[in-house]
């Protein structure tokens, strides 16, 4: 589909166009949107009858407002408490049910997992009203699945003068973070795009908002390469917001994780979204392994900074979880740096990685290994 609508309206309906006719999102409206508790309430409670009737019956929000003001007061708590994340992994029990939100990818036989992943309702809504105070504030496009908001997108284009810088503006200067959409850990990511690149950030702050780029890389650089069949950012709709791509990253990849500072002990909260490379690198390697088995070398160039830490931990964990006709490929992972000061950041990190206790043993001397 070219890009003949130079406006930025036109930038939004090619995008939002690609994700309904191309890749089964359902377009949401305004009119969907419960503003207070920031649900699409039409397709949460759509999700959740279709797919757990019996737990909604125990409930009984169908039948009564309080009770579902009840509800979505606790599921908007336990968004705020534990992040968006956490609540699609392993659900929301709201007494006396105990609800999934979020069934995940299915494993290569398993027919049920994958017909009951099919029932997850993934949905973009345009020009979304998102305060309470200030009607006509707008955001360009929010992604929800089951109902619950996960990405938020400002979108700017080059014939209109206008750069993903300014998208990043828009989300310091104009999108509060005091207003729940925008609140730490009530959606995943926040992406800044052009027709050009790609910048997000995970935790809203007005000016101190820090954003990352997303850009794929071009000629050992920063931004993307040249694109002969259309916008070169259109990665981001026709690869990582898919369907099956932003599950495995709700699975795998993103994460909310404390950090403690060794010397003060203060600790700070952050949530992680991988980065272009980090996510491409990792990807290809688990398709590699699949592919060709295991045993072949690998060299990973990564430059500092990069986020060498949490791609070795992403790795790790999910080659654990590599399958061939339903039996494990691989029983254990080891490994090995040579530097102190990222062998204690790596072993941090797998571990806030690794969700089960007793998959993470450190070795200081080759003995223990054993």
């Amino acid at each position: 589909m070219a890009f003949t609508d130079k406006t930025e309206k036109g930038f939004e309906t090619l995008i939002v166009n690609w994700l309904v006719d191309q890749n089964g999102y359902e377009q949401g409206t305004n009119d969907d949107y419960n503003k207070e508790y920031t649900v699409d309430e039409t397709r949460l409670f759509r999700f959740l009858n279709d797919t757990q009737p019996r737990e909604m019956a125990k409930l009984g929000v169908n039948n009564s407002d309080q009770k579902k003001r009840q509800f979505l007061n606790r599921l908007s708590g336990e968004i705020a408490k534990r992040g968006i994340i956490d609540v699609l992994r392993n659900g929301v029990k709201a007494y006396p049910a105990d609800l999934i939100m979020f069934y995940f990818t299915p494993t290569e036989k398993n027919e049920k997992s994958k017909q009951m992943f099919e029932k997850n309702i993934f949905s973009v809504t345009r020009q979304l009203r998102y305060s309470i105070d200030a009607s006509k504030l707008a955001l360009d496009l929010c992604l929800f699945i089951n109902g619950l908001p996960v990405v938020t997108i400002e979108l700017k284009n080059h014939f209109t003068g206008q750069s993903t810088a300014d998208a990043v503006e828009q989300y310091k200067e104009d999108r509060d973070p005091r207003d729940t959409l925008f609140s730490f850990k009530r959606c995943m990511v926040h992406f800044a795009v052009d027709d050009q690149t790609v910048m997000f950030c995970t935790k809203l702050a007005g000016k101190g908002s820090w954003f990352l780029p997303f850009n794929k890389g071009y000629n050992d650089g920063a931004g993307n390469p040249p694109n002969p069949d259309g916008i070169m950012t259109d990665y981001l709709w026709k690869d990582i917001l898919t369907k099956w791509k932003l599950s495995r990253i709700i699975e795998n990849y993103a994460q909310v994780i404390v950090d403690e500072d060794p010397d003060t002990k203060k600790k700070t909260v952050k949530q992680i979204w991988p980065r272009y490379h980090q996510l491409d690198c990792v990807e290809k390697l688990l398709t590699d392994v699949k592919q060709n088995g295991v045993g072949k070398r690998y060299l990973i160039q990564h430059s500092a900074g990069s986020g060498k830490s949490n791609s070795i931990a992403w790795l790790a964990h999910q080659l654990i979880g590599l399958e061939q006709d339903g039996h494990p490929m691989i029983d254990s992972v080891i490994v090995v740096t040579d530097r102190r000061i990222l062998d204690k950041q790596i072993r941090d990190t797998i571990k806030q990685f690794m969700q089960v206790k007793n998959t993470v043993v450190w070795a200081k001397h080759s003995g223990d290994l054993k």
